[in-house]
């Protein structure tokens, strides 16, 4: 136990010296913004720290350009560990969700604290940089490709308003409702046109009629995306994107299909075609492993850190689908106080606050203490594989 206390000591103490370069890459990413798929820069800065610090390091992976996967080399027998990275930003509001944090945190963990002390544990650690969690499913991509194939323990981070590692998601599908109208004059000769707007609007009311009959906790929330080109021409084509999301999958299959019937009434009461349509990956529901969250929580209570319990909110991610895939824990970590929404102005604000590189360095610290923990205890490896196969 002592000798393990010591390994423990030693990557929060390479955190800690390294903070300079942390705080840097998490501003690095936070200053320079970019959408999903599109994180040029940011996995670039990530591989060029991961080759320093002696990870053999792919950009690239599973077909994903800005996909990263690096491996250590020193690898021997024994559980394979992946510390996952998100880094892509929220159009127009930038690092509204913290993944810069999320980014230099990982990296912390497995390139800067427990690399440092690989070559004396066992196993294999990976660090995987997935991109566009804002809506693209990278992490899904990445499973289909067999990026995870072999990954015993899978560990991420979330700022957040509250901190909680149990905690779980939303299945979540996203998609564009399209409709197809005629085009008039809309003083001259409004009766020759059919309005492919008005069947958008119907589809709204439609949804919102259904609100009061869908079980609590699951959402339907859409934007208009086309309404038309002009008010004095009937618009011939409208368009809609929605999110549907559901504690359950098979729920949310359900919903998409009330989603569905709403949108095909109002085509037909408008006099309109209508096609619908998947934009990115359906995303799974969350699965925490508790063994491996229990670890995760005993190291965060090290470092001083209490959890929330009561009234969390619930988002959607594409970490559901690793952890359906391998054991995994998606532990959220505090920056800001419970009044802040994720998504928000201030929560861009959060993400390059003071107090949000304090939750990152934490969560860095705790995610490198559970990688040790994972590498060096039989018992809790054993845990998680019996927890995850249902025994």
């Amino acid at each position: 136990m002592s000798g393990m206390s010591d390994v423990k000591a030693r990557v929060t103490g390479a955190v800690d010296a390294l903070e300079g370069r942390l705080r840097a890459v998490s501003r690095e990413i936070f200053e320079h913004p970019e959408e999903k798929f599109a994180e040029v820069r940011a996995s670039r800065l990530l591989a060029d720290d991961l080759r320093a610090a002696g990870f053999e390091v792919e950009v690239g992976t599973a077909g994903l350009p800005t996909a990263i996967q690096a491996v250590h080399p020193a690898a021997a027998p024994g559980p394979t560990v992946a510390i996952l990275g998100e880094y892509d930003a929220l159009p127009e509001l930038g690092h509204a969700c913290g993944h810069n944090l999320i980014a230099a945190g990982a990296l912390g963990a497995a390139a800067l604290a427990v690399a440092s002390v690989k070559r004396e544990l066992p196993g294999r650690l990976l660090f995987l940089g997935t991109p566009a969690e804002e809506g693209g499913g990278g992490k899904v991509v990445m499973i289909d490709a067999g990026v995870f194939r072999g990954v015993d323990a899978a560990m991420m981070f979330h700022p957040a308003s509250f901190t909680a590692v149990d905690h779980g998601s939303l299945a979540i599908s996203e998609v564009r409702l399209e409709f197809h109208g005629v085009a008039a004059h809309a003083s001259a000769s409004p009766d020759q046109g059919v309005n492919a707007l008005d069947a958008v609007i119907q589809t709204f009311n439609g949804i919102n009629a259904l609100r009061q009959h869908i079980r609590d906790g699951a959402r339907i929330h859409g934007i208009i995306t086309n309404g038309g080109a002009k008010p004095n021409i009937v618009p011939e084509y409208a368009a809609a994107e929605f999110y549907v999301r559901a504690a359950e999958t098979a729920y949310r299959d359900e919903l998409l299909g009330k989603l569905e019937r709403c949108a095909k009434g109002a085509a037909l009461a408008a006099g309109a075609s209508f096609s619908m349509s998947e934009i990115s990956p359906p995303y799974k529901a969350m699965r925490p492993n508790r063994a491996l969250g229990a670890a995760f929580t005993r190291n965060l209570e090290s470092l001083g850190w209490t959890f929330d319990t009561k009234d969390l909110p619930f988002g959607s991610t594409d970490m559901g689908d690793v952890s359906q895939a391998v054991p995994a824990i998606h532990a959220y970590v505090a920056i800001c106080n419970r009044a802040i929404a994720f998504h928000s102005r201030d929560f861009v604000e959060a993400s390059r606050s003071e107090r949000g590189h304090r939750g990152m360095l934490a969560a860095a610290k705790a995610m490198a203490m559970t990688a040790v923990d994972v590498l060096t205890s039989p018992d809790l490896a054993r845990a998680m594989q019996a927890e995850f196969r249902g025994e």
